[in-house]
């Protein structure tokens, strides 16, 4: 279903969200760092500026989109910031334990590199 407001941004619907979009948007290492960052948010979520990513603008822009367009975060307009928010809720329905899983193998990773960055995951 799209919306038509122009300050309005397309989701997928719970039910549309698809295994292989995820995968594919969780792959990237800075997607999930966002995913990370996100993770450690509240249900509020966190504008696009919080998150430090070390890519220019519009690649920061297309990676928010990937997560968007997968069903990974959700995106809405707060004034002139576009606050980003896990959708954690419904992957856990759709893929139970997948996010933790994820989440808990970047921790291991980085740890084993020996990599600190300030985010739980």
């Amino acid at each position: 279903m799209r919306v038509t407001s122009d300050r309005a941004l397309d989701h997928p619907r719970r039910e549309d969200i698809r295994l292989e979009a995820v995968l594919h948007a969780l792959s990237d290492p800075m997607r999930l760092r966002v995913v990370a960052f996100l993770s450690g948010v509240d249900d509020e979520g966190a504008p696009c500026s919080a998150i430090d990513l070390v890519v220019s603008k519009s690649t920061s822009t297309h990676h928010f989109r990937v997560l968007r367009e997968a069903g990974v975060i959700s995106q809405v307009y707060r004034g002139t910031a576009k606050m980003n928010a896990l959708r954690r809720r419904d992957l856990d329905e759709l893929f139970p334990g997948l996010l933790d899983a994820v989440l808990h193998a970047r921790a291991a990773q980085r740890r084993r590199e020996g990599d600190a960055e300030p985010v739980p995951f």
